[in-house]
Order: C-alpha cells, then sequence, then structure tokens
C-alpha cells in the first residue's frame, strides 16, 4: 500500500492545499520557523549543565541504601549522636601482620598514624584502638582501629573516597592496613561501578554507530539520533549535579541515566527520522509541511511513549530508600531531557537539512522508504496464521517465566566487589581471624536500665557467639551500646532468622542494627513495596495507553503482554543468577540470589522500555486504522510503518545493555543482562509477533470504544 498523500485537492478551485496540522505538528513548524532561537537555547542549556556535568561522579552520594524510618536507621541515628560515632557508617581500619602482634610498637606505630590522620577530617568522630577481646583476633596478630562517623552516610563515603589511599600507604614495615565497613564498601564499589559503566559506554558507541547505519544506510540520518543522545547526556548529567545541590542524588543515578538517553534517545530519534525521510519526499518542496507531518504522527507516539515511560519511573518513588529513588529521578531526569531534545532540537535540525538527510547514503538506502517490504510481508503472514504464532510465543514466554516462582532476592554480599578492593581484602581477614560474622557485628540500643536483661536474652539467641559488655552514652544520656557476634557471614540467609529472633526476644525499648540490619530492613521495605509499585505502574499504564488508543481492549492487551517479556526476563535472571547457568562464560561467582533492589527497579524499567515499543507498533496501527477503518489493514501497515523502526531500536538497545554484561562489578552485570534479554524477548517475541497477531485475532474489537467512554477521553487522533 503506498503511503497516503499529505496533499489534498479543493473542489471548486482545483488548487492543491495542504490539510491543517495537529498541535504537534504547528510545534514543529514553529521549531523550524524559529530554528536559531532553538539552536541558540540548546548551546545556551548545554554550556551552563555542561560546565557542572564533569562534576557528576565526584558530586553525586555514594550511599543512601537504607530503608528510611526502619529500626536499623534509628540504630544508626542514636550511635551516631550518643556514642561518638560508633556506627554503622564509621570506618573500620583493618592492621595485620604475620610476624608482630597488634601490641608491637610497629603495629602501634600505624595505629597511631591512622589516629592522627583521622584528626585531619572533621567527618572523623572519635578514634577507638583495637581492644583485646572485642577488635583484636585470638592470635593477636589483626586488629581493627575503629573511625567514628561524625557526618552522614553519604560525607563518610567521600571521606573514604578522599583518604583510603593515605590509610592503605601506611602500610609497610611488615604491617598490613586495609579500610572495610559500610562507607568504605560503598567507595570501592562506586568507584569499580563507575569504571565499569564508563568503559561499557565506551565500548557500547561505536556498536551503536555501526547498527545507526545499518537502519538509515546514510551517515547524516545516523549522526543526528547520536548528536541528539549526546545533548540529552550532557543536560542530565548537569542536571543531576544541580539538583544534588537541593537534595542527595545516589551516584548510581548517572549511571542509569546514561544508560537510558543513549537507548532511548537513539530509539526516539530513530522514529522521527525515519518517518521524516518518508515525509520528505511527499513535501519536497515543503519543508515545514514535511516537519509537520512527522511531528503529528511520529512525534505524538514519541511524546506518549515518553509520558508512558515517566509514568512507570515515577512509582519506583514510591519505595522509602533514597537510592531506589533517586536512581528513578535520574533516568527521568535523562528521559525529560532527551524528550525535550526530541520534539525541540530535533525538529529544528531537520528543517534546516531537509533532504539532506539522505546525505552520504549507502546504495540499497536510496530505494528505502518507509514501509518495509519485508514487515508488510511479515505482517501478511501473521494475518494468515495468528493463532500458531501467538500459540508459539506463549509458549517460550511462559517456558522462560516459570524459573521466575524460585527466585530469590537479597541485598549484595561482598562478591560484588572486585577481589583486589580494600574493603575485601579487609573483609576476608576480619573473617577468617575473627569468625564468619565479625565482618557484619550487630548493633543494639536500649535503655541503661535494662542493660542486664538484654545481655542475657542476647546471649541467649540462637545464631549469637558473643555479646559484649553494654557500653554508657558518651554523653550521659540514658543509652546503652551493645555489639553482638552473629555466628554467620553477614550475607548469609540465616541472618534474617536471626536479626528477627534477636528483635523478638529483647525487651521493647530495645532497638537492633547494624549493617546487616540495614541490609535486610532495606530488604523488607523493597518487597513489601514490590506490589504496590507494579499495580501503580500497570494501572497508570493500562490508563495512558487507553487515553492515547482510545481503545479499552487493545490498551489492556498491551498493558498484560509487557508483563510477559517482564516475566520472562526475571526466568533468565533466575537461571543465570542465582543457578549460575553461564557464569564461567560472562565472568562472576554466583550468590545464589538476584541482587535485592532488581525486582522492584528492573520491573519498572522493563515495563517503560515495552510499552515504548507499544505505543510505537500500536500508534502506527491506529494510525492506519484511523485512514482505511480497516482493522487489517491497521495490522499489516502497522507492522509494515513500524517494524523495522522497532527491530533497528530494539538492536541498539540489547547492544547497548549487553555492553554491561562485560563489566566485572556483578551489579552492572545483572543490569545489562536482564534489561538486554528484556528488550530482546520483548521486541522479538511481542511487539513483532504476539501484539499483532492479537491484533489480528481481535480484529475490530481491539479498536472499540463504548459512546460514553469516546466523550470522557480526549480526543487524540495519529492520522494526519
Amino acid at each position: 500500500m503506498a503511503p497516503t498523500s499529505a496533499l489534498s485537492t479543493d473542489e471548486q478551485t482545483g488548487a492543491t492545499t495542504r490539510p491543517r496540522a495537529g498541535l504537534l505538528g504547528r510545534w514543529g513548524e514553529a521549531m523550524v520557523g524559529r530554528a536559531r532561537w532553538v539552536f541558540g537555547v540548546w548551546v545556551l542549556l548545554l554550556l551552563v549543565l555542561g560546565a557542572a556535568a564533569p562534576t557528576v561522579f565526584s558530586s553525586l552520594a555514594g550511599a543512601g541504601w537504607q530503608a528510611d524510618g526502619s529500626e536499623s536507621v534509628r540504630v544508626r541515628e542514636l550511635t551516631q549522636e550518643h556514642f561518638g560515632g560508633n556506627s554503622s557508617a564509621a570506618v573500620q581500619v583493618v592492621v595485620h601482620s604475620d610476624r608482630n602482634d597488634v601490641q608491637s610498637p610497629a603495629v602501634q606505630e600505624v595505629v597511631r598514624r591512622i589516629s592522627d590522620l583521622a584528626a585531619s577530617d572533621d567527618r572523623f568522630a572519635e578514634v577507638v584502638p583495637p581492644q583485646p577481646g572485642m577488635s583484636i583476633s585470638p592470635d593477636g596478630h589483626t586488629g581493627i582501629v575503629l573511625i567514628g562517623a561524625a557526618a552522614d552516610t553519604d560525607d563518610m563515603v567521600r571521606a573514604v573516597d578522599e583518604h583510603k589511599d593515605a590509610l592503605t600507604d601506611l602500610a609497610g614495615d611488615g604491617v598490613e592496613v586495609y579500610p572495610t565497613g559500610s562507607s568504605a564498601l560503598w567507595s570501592d564499589f562506586n568507584k569499580a561501578n563507575h569504571d565499569a559503566m564508563i568503559k561499557a559506554e565506551l565500548f557500547s558507541w561505536p556498536v551503536t554507530l555501526t547498527i545507526m547505519v545499518l537502519a538509515f544506510g546514510s551517515l547524516v540520518a545516523a549522526g543526528l539520533p547520536l548528536l541528539l543522545t549526546i545533548a540529552g547526556l550532557v543536560a542530565s548529567a548537569g542536571g543531576l549535579v544541580l539538583l544534588n545541590q537541593v537534595t542527595p542524588i545516589s551516584v548510581w543515578a548517572i549511571n542509569f541515566a546514561m544508560m537510558f538517553a543513549l537507548a532511548l534517545g537513539i530509539d526516539y530519534a530513530l522514529f522521527i527520522v525515519s518517518r521524516f525521510r518518508d515525509a520528505i519526499r511527499e513535501n519536497a518542496d515543503d519543508l515545514r509541511a514535511a516537519v509537520a507531518q512527522t511531528m503529528d504522527t511520529a512525534g505524538k507516539a514519541v511524546l506518549l511513549s515518553g509520558l508512558t515511560v515517566l509514568v512507570s519511573l515515577s512509582a519506583v518513588l514510591l519505595v522509602p530508600a533514597p537510592a531506589v529513588r533517586t536512581m528513578a529521578v535520574g533516568i527521568m531526569l535523562a528521559v525529560v531531557f532527551v524528550l525535550a531534545a526530541t520534539l525541540s532540537l530535533l525538529p529544528a535540525s531537520l528543517g534546516r537539512i531537509g533532504a539532506k538527510v539522505n546525505a552520504l547514503a549507502l546504495p540499497y538506502a536510496r530505494r528505502q522508504q518507509h514501509r518495509s517490504t519485508v514487515f508488510a510481508r511479515w505482517g501478511e503472514y501473521l494475518h494468515r496464521h495468528p493463532w500458531s504464532v501467538a500459540a508459539g510465543s506463549l509458549a517460550v514466554l511462559i517456558a522462560l517465566a516459570i524459573p521466575v516462582f524460585g527466585l530469590k532476592v537479597a541485598m549484595p554480599s561482598i562478591n560484588v566487589v572486585p577481589s583486589d578492593a580494600p574493603v575485601r581484602q579487609g573483609y576476608e581477614l576480619v573473617r577468617s581471624q575473627m569468625g564468619e560474622g565479625a565482618p557484619g557485628m550487630l548493633q543494639i540500643i536500649a535503655p541503661a536500665a535494662e542493660a542486664d536483661a538484654i545481655v542475657v536474652a542476647t546471649g541467649k539467641t540462637p545464631g549469637i557467639e558473643m555479646v559484649t559488655p553494654p557500653m554508657p552514652a558518651a554523653d550521659g544520656s540514658d543509652h546503652v551500646l551493645l555489639q553482638a557476634l552473629p555466628s554467620v557471614d553477614p550475607s548469609d540467609e540465616r541472618m534474617t532468622t536471626i536479626v528477627g529472633d534477636l528483635r523478638a526476644h529483647l525487651p521493647d525499648g530495645a532497638l537492633v542494627g547494624g549493617a546487616p540490619a540495614e541490609n535486610l530492613d532495606l530488604q523488607q521495605a523493597l518487597n513489601d513495596y514490590f506490589p504496590l509499585v507494579v499495580a501503580v505502574i500497570l494501572v497508570l499504564g493500562f490508563l495512558l495507553l487507553l487515553v492515547s488508543l482510545q481503545a479499552p481492549l487493545i490498551a489492556l492487551i498491551g498493558t498484560v503482554v509487557s508483563l510477559l517479556s517482564t516475566a520472562a526476563a526475571f526466568g533468565v535472571a533466575k537461571l543465570v543468577f542465582q543457578d549460575g547457568h553461564l557464569a564461567d562464560l560472562l565472568g562472576f561467582t554466583p550468590q545464589g540470589f538476584l541482587d535485592g533492589w532488581g525486582p522492584v527497579f528492573f520491573f519498572a524499567m522493563i515495563f517503560a522500555i515495552a510499552m515504548d515499543y507499544t505505543v510505537f507498533l500500536l500508534a502506527t496501527a491506529k494510525e492506519h486504522f484511523e485512514r482505511s477503518g480497516d482493522p487489517a489493514t491497521a495490522q499489516v501497515d502497522g507492522m509494515a510503518h513500524s517494524g523495522r523502526i522497532i527491530f533497528a531500536a530494539a538492536a541498539v538497545m540489547v547492544a547497548v545493555f549487553f555492553t554491561f554484561a562485560l563489566a566485572e562489578p556483578l551489579p552492572p552485570k545483572e543490569m545489562g543482562i536482564i534489561l538486554g534479554v528484556a528488550v530482546l524477548l520483548d521486541a522479538v517475541l511481542i511487539r513483532l509477533t504476539l501484539l499483532p497477531a492479537l491484533l489480528r485475532i481481535t480484529g475490530r474489537a481491539a479498536w472499540w470504544a463504548p459512546a460514553w467512554l469516546r466523550r470522557v477521553l480526549p480526543s487524540i487522533s495519529f492520522g494526519h
């Protein structure tokens, strides 16, 4: 079927006229007419935000992995207030010597230097040297110098960032020095994660450019999305730095923002540039008309897609964990800037470039049209065999989703940090010299009057090997602090039972905290909020599709099938990261579980991407249904006009995400593989297969809406 022309003939005069553009079409024309202003505003914006962008990794917060309002966070606050900063945020500096014991002059000199270094920074509080029976190993060769925390968790991570090299440099004369503890863990992990993300991004750019050139067949057309993405990346990085001045933003936010800006920026530009290349053939002498037609159709789909992504990610803000919330904020900010650039900078650029968008084209690209004959034939095949294709897709997706019922989640273990990181070396040393649970001591805050009862109750709790004598508060308040040594590693699943039993057996006034308890409380919050996040995402996603498509059945189908790719991706995640399949090939040691923040965050991200493709496919199909009134034409031509774009966009996303599988730290590897698998399954088995087959099966009912609903919904058309 040939594309419908944007021109029509006036019956009285015989003159050729152009129909009035819609709101987005007029917006596109305005961007073309005011291109200099658009370019000027973007240059100014990028100069301002770009000046802040280079400091993004050093400026953003390094901690925030906590459940606000939880018992363990309350313990940390009380210990910092009343016990000289002896909280979970304190820095534990491990000193070890094979030939000398901790009390020897050589080791004591190192301890003195550690104390002097701590005294030079007001973020550090009281320094407690190694204590016999508490922080010195039984053989006397390993000790822990406790540097109290006088600042919040984010500032403590920054303090370790600045001083860990100086601390490790104190080693010598047979004495080893390793900063450990929660603050040091996040410092080392954030550095390893940052290095891995940068390497993955650098590797993904040439791969992405290659895919774009093959998809467009033109260097100019392929370059536009990359320039657009760079603008979105710079703006979002600078924006996060400025936003961090108002509220702490996790450094992880920029990692996810970089990934999404690259993937979605190319995705959106691909859809618009492809449509513009077709429109320019119809309106060779009227660039404004070509841009208007592009924005009225593809631009509208991009806007609704961007809103869908923002709506999905906004549900993550419900989780009371600063790091999780700000990761969502980072992606949302990147999406906003990419969307703004797509709807302003891109149409202004297209209006200036015009037919030169096809410059430097490969031979086959000169014959390339928006309507793909390959995907038209595939759409016709789906039209003839909808039931068998739908059944096959469902069978594969369900088979991959079945393992999800055995999925376990927990907060990351020490294995997520590279083996040569100082924090891991110190952790392993403490564990081997002082016991499995020594790196994760539990802290108990209680009224002084209940100290003796708490010592007895703690000692009787299964899984607790030792409890220290009550320590009175340094400021004279009516509190005591006790340390309890668990018998298991902090990441052992039995820690959940130990902390639960301890809280159940202690008097009501006692509070249990410490780094292991903080992880468990955060995991519990993530588990508790996960059903709510899923429900909000599904409801908001359905409503947005309903408003966009004006058809309840296809909006419901589009929402439900998006769950299939999510479930299948998590099923694959269970097989790979929990069970260890392909672990040797991918280069990691399985933890026996998926990182605890994965389900909430990855669900929102996967669903956002899935709905992104849903909007592209169904908006195109709706456009052809509005033109023809024929559901068969809508299904076949919807596939013919969007199939190649979805395929190319998915190829870019899969390439971007899978480059993160090369990272050494486990969380970026999980993120890359899970998102890459999700996009691959969603594009191939759902958007290009199952969903168009369901369009064929449901026929005209897919686009039906009751009269009362049409009156309630705002009028949205994808035709031009």
